[in-house]
């Protein structure tokens, strides 16, 4: 355990005629030889703080000190040192913020929460929002809203004071919980207000912890790669396997890393809003009621679902949305062009207003009444998604010389993740064709890389080495990723001899 806050108990002489040492002088003296000879600073806000209670303290107890990048920082002291030092780790994310609670004493996991991102109300993508932010006060109206959904969430998980904070968010949810405006971040060439932002306190930011809490922001590497992919690093150790391995992440965006300990490249694309929602009409997030897995059996058209915690459906998931469109090319009721084919399933195929539509749930067992459908719109959005998936994969690997079966592992991180069917997707040509256990999920690897920073000086070491040792591409400007991406577009891929293991229909070839 190395914690980012410390309690340091201290004896230390009490002043005399013979010592008229200052109080902090004494205790920064006394505190020198346990923090490597370094004695710690006091910030300017804390000093008279922290010499008054040293003092009232009768010169004994412990200390408070902050590990930051630039040595030990002293902020409190307290006569009676707490048996819980509290601490949170913070997912920032576009939808959807969630939080650990943790004893940096013992590196226990006291409790967890999440909420929705009350920002979703100004824009359901990150783009919206920055256009959003760029209008008369919008800045100061979505920092405000994270900061106050952010004291919400540590309120509810913590009844005591808190004493850090780290927190692991794309971009550009960093510039809005920083209050710092991202207009250049979709506009080329791309460039963030701030890459690495230096630690702060909670003060400094109206947060409702500790006035000297420190507040840890994940680094990141450019506009489409944040802190979050750092964390994901963090969490699977991908900076110091042996073996080259990869990281996806997909949410928002699809952000995706290769490498191993020696070097790793990175780049990020859009391929994940048709798989959350926002892009087709029955996606939706990873909730209770949604569809999470699909199976249609090939030669009869059966189908057979599960939802999120077996309630009524009201949408589909990513992962319901990958096995539904997987089991509706292998019984040929969509060809590898991912169009519906007419007459191919007479009970559930119909004609709507926007052309054909297969009918998951019927509207007596959908939650409002109101059947689950997948529509050609919904289908197209789709098939874009997961072709800018695998040409995201693609391009990234082509520019180390590799190829897939040369990937030890591939870590697959967030809801995505969790509940995807590697097999399924592998069908749809989403991913590459590789033994299923080569997909290994991570869970919220932004949550786990933010958790592991509270209790690790070594992970927030490498979380600063990372920046400088990532190379990062920009797909936007990138000529390759676009001939890959219209390759891509066909189930599972134009060029079949990439998925021996997929069933090829020649019957249907363009």
């Amino acid at each position: 355990m190395e914690p980012l806050v410390r309690l340091i108990r201290v004896i230390a002489d009490p002043p005399s005629l013979q010592d008229n040492t200052g109080d902090l002088d004494r205790l920064q003296r006394v505190l020198a030889p346990r923090l490597s000879g370094v004695a710690p600073r006091v910030p300017y806000g804390r000093l008279a703080a922290v010499a008054t209670a040293f003092r009232q303290a009768g010169f004994q107890g412990a200390a408070v000190v902050n590990d930051l990048p630039t040595g030990p920082e002293l902020v409190d002291f307290l006569a009676d040192p707490p048996q819980i030092l509290p601490a949170v780790a913070l997912d920032l994310g576009t939808t959807q913020l969630e939080a650990n609670l943790i004893d940096l004493n013992t590196g226990k996991i006291l409790a967890h929460g999440h909420c929705e991102n009350p920002q979703i109300e100004l824009g359901a993508d990150i783009l919206t929002r920055i256009h959003f932010a760029c209008r008369d006060q919008g800045l100061a109206i979505l920092h405000e809203r994270i900061i106050a959904t952010t004291n919400k969430l540590t309120g509810d998980l913590a009844p005591t004071t808190i004493r850090a904070l780290t927190v692991s968010g794309n971009t550009t949810m960093v510039h809005f919980f920083l209050n710092m405006n991202p207009y250049y971040l979709c506009r080329e060439p791309y460039i963030p207000a701030v890459n690495s932002p230096d630690p702060c306190h909670a003060i400094d930011l109206a947060l409702t912890l500790h006035p000297a809490a420190v507040v840890w922001v994940l680094p990141g590497v450019g506009s489409y790669f944040g802190g979050d992919l750092i964390s994901g690093i963090l969490a699977c150790n991908l900076d110091q396997a042996e073996q080259t391995a990869m990281l996806i992440d997909v949410g928002t965006n699809a952000e995706v890393v290769i490498g191993n300990r020696d070097w790793l490249i990175a780049c990020a694309g859009a391929a994940g809003p048709a798989l959350e929602g926002g892009v087709a009409r029955m996606g939706v997030r990873a909730t209770p009621g949604a569809i999470e897995h699909v199976e249609i059996e090939p030669a009869s058209g059966v189908i057979t679902y599960g939802t999120i915690d077996g309630q009524k459906p009201y949408g589909i998931c990513g992962s319901g949305m990958i096995d539904l469109v997987a089991g509706l090319y292998l019984a040929r009721i969509i060809d590898l062009r991912g169009k519906f084919r007419p007459g191919s399933a007479k009970d559930r195929l119909l004609v709507g207003p926007n052309g054909l539509s297969f009918i998951v749930a019927p509207p007596a067992e959908a939650a409002d009444g109101q059947p689950v459908f997948l529509d050609q719109i919904d289908l197209d959005a789709l098939m874009r998604s997961k072709a800018a998936m695998y040409a995201i994969l693609t391009t990234l690997m082509n520019q180390v010389g590799l190829t897939f079966a040369q990937l030890a592992r591939i870590y697959v991180a967030g809801a995505f993740g969790q509940h995807i069917a590697p097999r399924q997707a592998i069908i749809l040509g989403m991913l590459p064709d590789l033994p299923v256990e080569t997909f290994v999920p991570i869970g919220n690897s932004s949550l786990k890389g933010a958790l592991k920073m509270l209790t690790d000086a070594g992970v927030r070491r490498r979380s600063l080495e990372l920046i400088r040792k990532i190379t990062y591409i920009e797909l936007n400007v990138n000529q390759e990723f676009m001939i890959r991406f219209s390759g891509s577009r066909f189930i599972p891929h134009t060029d079949h001899t990439l998925f021996p293991s997929v069933p090829h229909f020649r019957d249907e070839e363009p």
